[in-house]
C-alpha cells in the first residue's frame, strides 16, 4: 500500500477492482479547508475517463506495471501470440488490448505490451507502419484530381483510404491510430 501523496503521471492503479492509469494528478489547497489530490485517470481496459479526490493521506495501491517490446508472430483466433525478444517466452494476448490499430499487424513486427502480475492489460503498435497494397482499382491515365482518394486493400487485409495513383505493388506508410494513408514509400 501507498499514500495518495506518492501517487504520479502515469502511474497505474488498481482502484475499486479496476485497472486506472493516471493522466493528470494535483494537489490542491483550497482557502481554510483540508489539502486534497484531484486526479483524472483512465480505465485501461474500457478506456472511460474518471475524476477522484484522493485525501493526501489515502491508502491506495499502485500497480506493478512490466512493459516490454515483443514481436508478433502470429494471430490465434481473438488472440495474439507474441514473443518476447530478449528471453523467447511466448504469451498469448487479447487482441483487444490493440484497439483498432490491430488490422495493420504484420508478422515480425513489435510491440509494446504492459503485463501486470501476468496479466496482459495494454497493448501499442508502432504509429505508423509500411505495408504494401494487394488490391485497388487502377489508376486512369489522367485521373489525377486532387485529394481524390480511393480504397485500397494492404497485405494485412485492411482497408484504406489511398491517392488515385497508388497501385497494386505499392508500399504506403500508414497511420496505425488513424487507418489513415501518410504517404508512398520508395521501394
Amino acid at each position: 500500500m501507498a499514500k495518495a501523496s506518492e501517487i504520479k503521471n502515469g502511474n497505474i492503479l488498481r482502484f475499486n477492482g479496476e485497472l486506472l492509469q493516471v493522466e493528470e494528478f494535483l494537489h490542491r489547497t483550497p482557502g481554510n479547508l483540508r489539502a486534497f489530490y484531484q486526479a483524472r485517470m483512465r480505465n485501461v481496459k474500457s478506456g472511460k475517463l474518471v475524476e477522484y479526490r484522493f485525501r493526501t493521506d489515502e491508502d491506495v495501491t499502485i500497480a506493478r506495471v512490466e512493459t516490454n517490446d515483443y514481436q508478433y508472430l502470429y494471430d490465434d483466433g481473438n488472440e495474439l501470440v507474441i514473443m518476447d525478444n530478449s528471453t523467447y517466452d511466448q504469451h498469448n494476448v487479447p487482441k483487444a488490448l490493440f484497439g483498432n490499430a490491430v488490422r495493420f499487424l504484420k508478422e515480425g513486427m513489435n510491440v509494446i505490451v504492459a503485463f501486470e502480475s501476468e496479466e496482459p492489460i495494454m497493448g501499442q503498435i508502432p504509429g505508423s507502419v509500411e505495408l504494401e497494397i494487394t488490391y485497388t482499382e487502377p489508376a486512369v491515365k489522367g485521373d489525377t484530381s486532387t485529394g481524390a482518394l480511393k480504397k485500397a486493400t494492404v497485405e494485412t487485409g485492411a482497408e484504406i483510404n489511398v491517392p488515385l495513383f497508388i497501385n497494386i505493388g505499392d508500399k504506403v506508410k500508414v497511420d496505425t491510430a488513424s487507418g489513415a494513408y501518410v504517404e508512398r514509400v520508395k521501394g
